[in-house]
């Protein structure tokens, strides 16, 4: 965003505070860019909280005076820019304002609501004082559990540590997942723990404004709930270990050598490798070769399925919905399951051969695959296993394979289609790669159908999406610009048939080409 550096901070507030409802954006923008750049989370374990510009400090002053008086679609907007100026270094200066904004407690509407708690989440020295108007900002449980987190300081038990997205409540653990915490946290230095810490931190602050710049241009959040779960079943068909990957196996190859797959035995087999692969419950692991007792294998996997019961359902119902809102701006419910499920429906058109469910996750949009193009010619992949184990109850007609997308376990231009649905964003840094494989074991004339999630071009919107940190990815989270997936399906001989998408949403069908 450029702005011109001629105006004065007093004179783009100004605009800002008396423009009309249609050039409000504009000038918010106008303001904020004149004032604030977004953070940057790339190769970084702390991720930075935005860079302000040298009149920044002289200008905080005049924001919180201006908060006097204003409707709650500009106070709202003002006291969301504080808190990214608090976020990038400047929390005791936006601190200063403290009275000014517990006042506009009484009689908030929700929205500003959500603004505040947004910025009166800086401030843990301040704890009583912002708990004491908490319940005046019309918080739903998940909002007060965010709030609190953000007040708390950290104790020498680290209490919580990796334990706050999407909201700290519903955090419920077992023993067993405490005492995996205890262990994990009890090795961390203090050095480690605070930057942990602090990246917990930002991601809440990373929810919560998120939310509240929704909230604040555009109204009420709408509730957009997750898949139901499928039925019990023991998910083993006729026999539980190779059946179901008869009519696949001349497109499975070894991960090691690509080499064919025998099941002429007792096990899946590579006679190049001499080494067998277990197989239970309709799951095929291809990322464990063992060349000695493949039955134990084979017990190890089913006790590991055994152990996991209801993770990816877990996954499902209460954090995928959230991850579409923070990755795809889905507060408003532009997308829904039904809108999910037609895309793939009208869109899925496979050539002769097998279909590839790529990252399929619980199965949930597996079963829409399999509707599409039926279940004897789909193949589900997933490198997790808590996912798997709930796919398998959901598809059971559909065998699932264990490996990586990295290196798809598939003969050259063996597939009739490909979908990869919700899952790219899960491997960011070699998305690039990925797609190569897809374009790699595609038949001439099949489609790839995936979902993904690009970057707001909101810069303000793309800081908050930024700030979302998980444990397996220290630089936060990694989205994509439609422009470079053009480019990597194109550098994957395909050529893009149709893209398109609501709010940060990708929705887009390839064709490969000969």
């Amino acid at each position: 965003m450029s702005v011109d550096t001629t105006y004065a901070p007093a004179m783009l507030l100004e605009e800002f505070t008396g423009a009309s409802p249609d050039g409000l954006d504009a000038a918010y923008a106008r303001l904020v860019g004149a004032l604030w750049s977004p953070g940057t989370a790339q190769d970084q374990t702390l991720w930075d909280g935005g860079t302000l510009t040298e009149r920044a400090p002289s200008a905080i002053p005049e924001l919180i005076r201006a908060l006097d008086g204003l409707d709650d679609a500009r106070a709202g907007r003002l006291l969301i820019l504080l808190g990214l100026i608090a976020e990038a270094g400047q929390t005791e200066a936006v601190r200063a304002g403290l009275d000014r904004y517990l006042a506009l407690a009484d009689g908030a509407g929700p929205e500003l609501g959500q603004a505040l708690a947004y910025l009166l989440a800086h401030f843990p020295h301040d704890r009583d004082r912002v708990l004491g108007v908490a319940g005046r900002l019309g918080l739903d449980s998940g909002d007060r559990s965010r709030l609190d987190r953000c007040l708390t300081l950290m104790d020498e038990r680290r209490t919580g540590l990796g334990r706050v997205w999407p909201a700290p409540e519903i955090w419920r653990l077992t023993d067993e997942e405490r005492a995996f915490d205890q262990a994990w946290i009890g090795a961390l230095s203090q050095e480690q723990a605070e930057v942990n810490w602090r990246n917990d931190s930002r991601t809440v602050w990373g929810y919560m404004g998120l939310k509240a710049y929704w909230s604040i241009r555009r109204g009420p959040v709408v509730d957009v709930p997750g898949p139901q779960a499928p039925p019990e079943s023991d998910a083993t068909g006729a026999d539980p270990r190779l059946g179901l990957f008869a009519r696949h196996l001349s497109a499975l190859v070894c991960p090691s050598c690509r080499g064919p797959l025998d099941n002429s035995g007792a096990a899946v087999r590579c006679p190049a490798c001499a080494v067998a692969y277990p197989a239970s419950r309709g799951i095929l692991d291809l990322t464990r070769a063992v060349r000695d007792d493949a039955d134990e294998a084979t017990a190890d996997l089913l006790k590991s399925l055994a152990e996991m019961p209801s993770m990816g359902l877990y996954y499902e119902a209460l954090l995928r919905p959230e991850f579409l809102r923070v990755a795809g701006g889905n507060w408003g419910g532009a997308v829904t399951l039904a809108d999910e499920d037609a895309y793939i429906a009208r869109s899925v058109r496979p050539v002769d051969g097998p279909v590839l469910d790529l990252g399929a996750g619980a199965g949930r949009w597996t079963s829409v695959v399999a509707a599409t193009v039926g279940s004897d010619r789909l193949l589900a992949l997933d490198l997790g296993l808590p996912m798997l184990n709930v796919l398998r109850r959901r598809v059971p007609d559909v065998p699932a394979v264990r490996a990586s997308a990295l290196d798809i376990p598939l003969a050259d231009a063996s597939m009739g289609a490909v979908v990869c649905w919700n899952a790219l964003q899960a491997f960011p840094d070699e998305a690039a790669t990925a797609i190569a494989e897809v374009g790699r074991v595609l038949r001439p004339g099949g489609t790839f159908t995936l979902m993904t999630f690009v970057w707001d071009e909101d810069p303000v919107c793309r800081h908050f999406q930024a700030a979302h940190y998980f444990p397996s990815r220290p630089a936060g989270m990694l989205l994509f610009e439609r422009e470079e997936l053009d480019r990597w399906l194109a550098d994957a001989g395909m050529v893009v048939l149709e893209s398109s998408g609501p709010e940060s949403f990708a929705f887009i069908t390839a064709r490969r080409v000969s």
